[in-house]
């Protein structure tokens, strides 16, 4: 035709052949920018009169393909004009009639076509079809390269541009480049000194692809859940016609009280249900950190399970704030009927083995922890805590819990993880070791990293040595490894009573010089904690970053109807807690559980499960 020899190749990329078609007749774009084209031979073969065909409608962010003499590009359209009855498109260009950024063209609406058209000059614009790795996975909501996007960071929501996708060195997942609108990127385009792409100095940031949501910004509905319910309604009914992936954003602090808040609010349980509701409440309802299960390729006799997760319960809890309980038995008979248990639709079961089968059988998701023990990595989804016997913790807090269940398991973290659960140490359902556990509100785990620079818990130096004989020594803080560095170390070590200790070399990074004084430390912040008395499975959620920001949800609250009739789930604000949370250890310990206000007492007494998240870790895994 007469787009032939307009192509970059035969159907070769990267020395390997996809395809086979004519020299310079082949091209690679992605898929979500493909349109059919009808053949003539199914063109009426006598001429009939027909209304033009109108072109697509323009709106401020579209992306477009412009056409200037014999020079066409790409960008983004800023504003729309008429004048002199002829309508005009102010785009902002990839690049300017140098070849750089930051151009700006006004452009014949006649001239311009909705989204990107790669043209046989397209190699030399940043959009150029190089930029796409052909055999990675793409986005399931076609987002690609030149995608206007959002990524949530550790600061809030940040735009930009995906400028490349592909894969990094060291890295399983599809990742994607980001030229940053905001400059809080990391590099220039380069990734442990290989480039990718090219953008200015410090708005590059390399996330995974999935991480990446359309840019809200420049979406034609209300970001307010209560005007989207609408239209996440019919993309629910339709989703199973279109295989089109819909997704909505976990519910921010800001919108709890209008989404969540009530009575028929949160997961309606059914059937021993809770372990489960308690579960994908607190993982879903306002965290993403786990969002990449929802979206990860499957094998196609699970992909309904996913389809169901994603469709029937997460997308109506974040748009509704509401699951009905017979979406929760489809899951639990999809399950059943996967052979993954016989009795997942009749009988309770613990909140670890749910998850281990949904992130491990079904969706194969790729280990959340990394532990380090003698030199071996050992890989598992949750952490049961484990305490000697000659432990002296008689008002623990979680980090206390943590370190000394490292410290007598011998372990460390091979890795930050993105998702860190943790099961407290109990005897079965009804046993608790400690009549309170004290929540905490962020994990410090710089300590527990088996590798990358730690300080010297005397003076704040780079510490060169570990002592696990002075881990339980009064005389230092209750919390923390003890490290210390070489000249700090020789000092403790004189006394008297710890002649006797053996401490070890610790693994020192080459820093170089102007290593500052205070490293940065690394920590995972609490979103929510699943409780149970003695068989019924509640949870919380911490949606804000102020102790009181605490949120209580029960699948079955309470009941219309007997035999014949159904739960009633119901989340309710319980800011009591920042109250006892703000008590010294003295005075909380002194709190009798049943004068406890609110719903206080189930979270200090009767916590099974802390989740933590790393909310910059969680964007590349």
């Amino acid at each position: 035709g007469a787009d032939r020899g307009k192509g970059q190749c035969d159907g070769t990329y990267k020395y390997k052949t996809i395809f086979h078609c004519k020299k310079d007749c082949g091209v690679f774009a992605p898929f979500s920018r493909v349109r059919p084209v009808v053949p003539s031979s199914l063109s009426p073969s006598v001429p009939q009169s027909a209304p033009p065909a109108e072109p697509d409608h323009l709106t401020i962010g579209d992306r477009v393909t412009f056409f200037l003499d014999d020079h066409s590009g790409h960008g983004m359209v800023m504003d729309l004009e008429e004048k002199d009855g002829n309508q005009f498109v102010h785009i902002s260009t990839d690049t300017d009639e140098n070849g750089k950024r930051g151009g700006e063209v006004q452009v014949p609406l006649g001239c311009v076509i909705k989204g990107e058209v790669l043209s046989a000059d397209s190699e030399h614009m940043d959009t150029d079809t190089s930029s796409m790795d052909p055999t990675v996975d793409t986005h399931p909501m076609g987002l690609g390269v030149s995608s206007l996007v959002e990524v949530t960071l550790a600061s809030g929501n940040s735009y930009g541009t995906i400028r490349w996708i592909g894969s990094l060195p060291g890295r399983e997942e599809t990742m994607a480049g980001l030229e940053l609108v905001d400059g809080i990127g990391v590099s220039d385009g380069t990734f442990k000194r290989e480039r990718f792409f090219s953008c200015p100095p410090g708005r590059a940031l390399f996330v995974k692809l999935l991480s990446c949501r359309p840019d809200s910004r420049f979406q034609n509905a209300s970001a307010n859940h209560s005007e989207t319910t609408p239209k996440n309604e019919a993309a629910e009914t339709a989703h199973g016609g279109t295989g089109k992936l819909e997704t909505v954003a976990p519910i921010s602090m800001e919108q709890v009280n209008q989404v969540l808040i009530g009575r028929m609010k949160g997961i309606q349980g059914h059937c021993n249900s809770c372990y489960m509701d308690a579960a994908l409440f607190s993982l879903f309802s306002c965290s993403s950190v786990l969002d990449s299960i929802l979206f990860k390729s499957t094998e196609p006799r699970d992909a309904p399970i996913q389809q169901t997760l994603l469709h029937d319960i997460v997308n109506p809890l974040r748009s509704k704030g509401f699951v009905e309980g017979r979406q929760i038995m489809k899951l639990r008979q999809q399950l059943q009927k996967h052979g993954y248990s016989h009795s997942f639709t009749t009988e309770e079961k613990d909140p670890e083995e749910f998850l281990t089968v949904i992130m491990h059988h079904i969706l194969a998701l790729e280990p959340l922890l990394k532990l380090s023990a003698g030199g071996k990595v050992q890989e598992s989804y949750c952490y049961q805590i484990f305490l000697d016997q000659n432990h002296s913790l008689v008002l623990p807090t979680v980090q206390q819990l943590l370190e000394h269940s490292f410290h007598s398991a011998g372990l460390k973290l091979a890795e930050v993880p993105s998702c860190l659960i943790l099961q407290m140490p109990r005897f079965g359902k009804k046993f608790k070791m400690f009549d309170k556990i004290i929540p905490s509100l962020e994990l410090d785990i710089t300590d527990l990293l088996s590798e990358g620079p730690q300080q010297c818990v005397m003076c704040g130096h780079l510490a060169h040595e570990e002592c696990t004989d002075c881990f339980k020594d009064p005389v230092f803080s209750q919390t923390g490894f003890k490290l210390f560095c070489r000249t700090c170390s020789s000092q403790v070590h004189s006394h008297p009573q710890r002649r006797s200790h053996q401490p070890t070399t610790l693994e020192t990074p080459l820093l170089g010089r102007g290593v500052p004084r205070v490293l940065a430390r690394d920590k995972l912040e609490l979103f929510a904690v699943l409780c149970i008395e003695t068989s019924h499975y509640v949870s919380f959620i911490k949606p804000g970053p102020k102790s009181q920001d605490w949120f209580f949800f029960d699948s079955m609250a309470d009941r219309e109807g007997e035999r014949d009739g159904f739960n009633i789930p119901q989340v309710q604000p319980c800011p009591e807690v920042g109250v006892y949370l703000e008590m010294s250890p003295v005075e909380l310990a002194n709190q009798v559980p049943r004068d406890m206000k609110g719903v206080a007492k189930r979270l200090f007494c009767d916590a099974y499960m802390y989740l933590y998240q790393s909310t910059s870790m969680c964007l590349y895994r």
